[in-house]
């Protein structure tokens, strides 16, 4: 049972990190080269679907963490769970002080609304995204490491 349970939270946390690499170096770069206010509307259009998902994500795989921390506290690579658990615990904070912030307002934007600064907000919204995107990482690299251990 805990051998399925190590393989379930790996896949969770490794398909996360895939989708928020993929918004960093695939996505976000598409949008920017759109013509015109087209690229502001796809990142708009993507704050809210991944906005809606992404809560239950990052809260989901940190509770499968916890679950296999404390399961498998007695078996090699317990400490390396428990580091990946501090990561994803770091990652949701910024995510809830950094970047849903800004995500909550620019969801909304649209051409005729949108402020003055807006390129200014999505590039800071991009910087933390690219911080936590490395620390997610980070926690699925001790994740694999530990199910290795295993």
């Amino acid at each position: 049972m805990l051998n399925a349970l190590q393989v379930l939270t790996t896949v969770c946390v490794g398909v996360m990190v895939g989708v928020e690499f993929s918004v960093s170096f695939v996505m976000n770069p598409i949008f920017n080269a759109l013509p015109e206010d087209s690229g502001q509307l796809g990142r708009a259009h993507g704050g809210r679907m991944l906005g809606a998902v992404m809560p239950f994500w990052y809260i989901g795989s940190l509770v499968l963490v916890a679950v296999w921390a404390v399961a498998g506290w007695q078996r090699p690579g317990a400490g390396l769970v428990v580091t990946a658990g501090a990561l994803l615990i770091v990652s949701v904070l910024m995510s809830v002080l950094l970047l849903v912030p800004i995500n909550n307002r620019s969801k909304t934007w649209t051409p005729e609304n949108r402020p003055a600064d807006w390129k200014e907000q999505s590039n800071r919204w991009d910087r933390y995204h690219y911080v936590r995107v490395a620390v997610i990482i980070a926690a699925f690299a001790l994740l694999v490491t530990a199910l290795t251990r295993a």
